[in-house]
């Protein structure tokens, strides 16, 4: 149950309340209710988990294509259930994507648009300052009075965790995990942080987790001292605690305390995110797979890298390997046949710091180059995998092409946990889900005012977009995606009826943003 009172959130667990009088009352009352599904009513209502790669591309699993990485368990997971081909991030970046999908709004009414680091505070960027300074970590918080998919399921009595990628509020302000809907809180509260997966720490709930890492702040250029090996300059970014298994752990445990209560996992996994970091082992399999590497990477950003192509299939398949670990728990508890597992993404691949997207072709069959992907609103940038599975829910071995976003998974779950979700631009894909009739979108709409400023509409099998905003353009291109899945061929000229109808939906969507730094001028603002 959820409450208001002047503007803030009064949160009633129901489970929590009447935990001393009546026990497991709320969920036995929950189980006793006709099943949403066909079949045997289970113990406990259904235990959800949703998994976030992090810049993970559409062509990037196997289930969706790809040749070269091996990703076995997320295949399987596909095979058990229901791979989505047309289901979109909220965003091109971490920030309003992850916003989206804990909101439920499109980035057009949404309080996150982009992503900020709030500069007000300091020197944000100074990873020694942000080290003896918590309150430098993190993003621009999200207001108390919003509320998110965690709290939305804490109402109903779901014991909820995050782990992994926060980027909604720093270290002591209103915006953290534990005071925004989880119960439970381990990995970056901040995503600068994330851009070294050896740390000095993580978090857990609101305590920093010190880890065996020295602090090497990413972003500067790396000379190898003379006579220094490779092994040993690349080396030395490779430390001893790796951010993705400690979270590994502390996944595996949440679902090892809570397997006797219901549960929502957020799992945020920084995977495939940069700097190219993975276990050795996985980089020896792809450095054999793969032969030679043209070059190591040595650029600024992020880590030098000695061999960044065996290393980003590395990271990938640490992540698919995780998945398979998260499955075999679920199994080993005996609570897999109660459990609906979403897997997906928060935006297209990267282009930078010694990705090599062309060799994987990363975002096929889309356009996979720099401009087409990550922070852009082109297919490459915002359509993402999304797997669902759920034994005897969803059938094994299905594909729907329904389009949905971000802002349908709120309404999605609070359908099936018989919650009340708040007021957004979702709906519900559970029908989608079980094969039957769906209610679809009219469209669906994004803005993003960073990299230089963009808004996108799908309608139908148009996709609508404007390019360069913050420079003054307002001019609409327009791509038929059921002919040109690639957006080469601008039709707008050829089709002036549907140029208007998105520039009206594109209109209506827009509110201006309360924070500056989202805002339009090529709107008037």
């Amino acid at each position: 149950m959820l409450l208001r009172a002047n503007g803030k959130r009064v949160y009633i667990s129901i489970m929590k309340t009447f935990a001393l009088l009546a026990g497991g009352l709320l969920l036995l009352l929950l189980s006793s209710c006709d099943s949403l599904f066909e079949g045997e009513v289970t113990d406990l209502p259904p235990n959800i988990i949703y998994i976030l790669a992090d810049d993970l591309g559409y062509g990037e699993l196997g289930s969706y294509g790809q040749q070269l990485i091996e990703t076995p368990h997320l295949d399987a997971l596909a095979a058990s259930g229901m791979r989505f081909t047309q289901h979109y991030s909220g965003a091109p970046v971490c920030a309003p994507a992850r916003g989206v999908l804990m909101m439920g709004q499109h980035t057009g009414h949404a309080f996150v648009r982009g992503n900020d680091e709030d500069k007000n505070r300091g020197d944000v960027w100074n990873f020694q300052a942000m080290f003896d300074d918590p309150k430098l970590e993190g993003q621009r918080p999200i207001p108390d009075s919003l509320v998110t998919l965690g709290e939305v399921l804490q109402g109903r009595g779901y014991v909820t965790g995050l782990v992994g990628k926060w980027g909604l509020g720093y270290p002591g302000s209103e915006g953290t995990p534990n005071k925004q809907g989880f119960d439970y809180f381990h990995g970056y509260n901040c995503q600068r942080q994330a851009h070294n997966l050896y740390p000095t720490h993580l978090w857990e709930n609101d305590e920093r987790v010190y880890l065996d890492n020295q602090l090497y702040a990413p972003h500067k250029v790396r000379e190898q001292a003379e006579g220094q090996s490779d092994d040993e300059f690349f080396g030395d970014f490779l430390q001893n605690d790796y951010a993705p298994d400690v979270m590994q752990d502390a996944v595996l445990d949440f679902v090892d305390r809570n397997a006797d209560s219901s549960f929502f996992l957020y799992y945020a996994t920084p995977l495939p995110h940069l700097p190219l970091q993975a276990p050795q082992r996985w980089v020896d399999h792809y450095r054999e797979k793969f032969g030679p590497e043209p070059t190591a990477y040595r650029k600024k950003a992020y880590f030098p890298c000695q061999y960044p192509r065996a290393t980003y299939a590395a990271m990938i398949s640490t992540l698919d390997e995780q998945v398979g670990e998260l499955v075999a728990k679920l199994k080993e508890k005996g609570i897999y046949e109660n459990t609906l597992i979403v897997f997906s993404s928060d935006n297209g691949p990267s282009y930078t710091g010694g990705v090599d997207m062309d060799f994987f072709k990363s975002a096929a069959p889309f356009q996979t180059k720099n401009g087409r992907i990550k922070g852009y609103v082109y297919e490459g940038g915002i359509r993402v995998p999304m797997i669902a599975a759920w034994p005897g829910r969803i059938l094994p071995g299905t594909t729907s092409d329904h389009v949905s976003g971000f802002q349908d998974v709120m309404p999605t779950l609070a359908e099936i946990t018989g919650a009340t979700a708040p007021a957004g631009d979702g709906i519900s894909f559970l029908a989608a889900m079980q094969g039957e009739e769906q209610r679809v979108h009219d469209y669906l709409y994004w803005e993003f005012p960073a990299y230089k400023g963009q808004q996108a509409v799908r309608m139908g099998k148009w996709k609508g977009m404007r390019q360069r905003m913050q420079d003054g353009n307002l001019i609409l291109e327009l791509y038929d995606l059921e002919e040109d899945i690639q957006e080469s061929n601008d039709v707008s000229a050829q089709h002036p009826e549907i140029v208007a109808q998105i520039e009206a939906i594109m209109e209506r969507e827009h509110i201006p943003s309360g924070v500056e730094r989202f805002r339009f001028s090529a709107l008037g603002e």
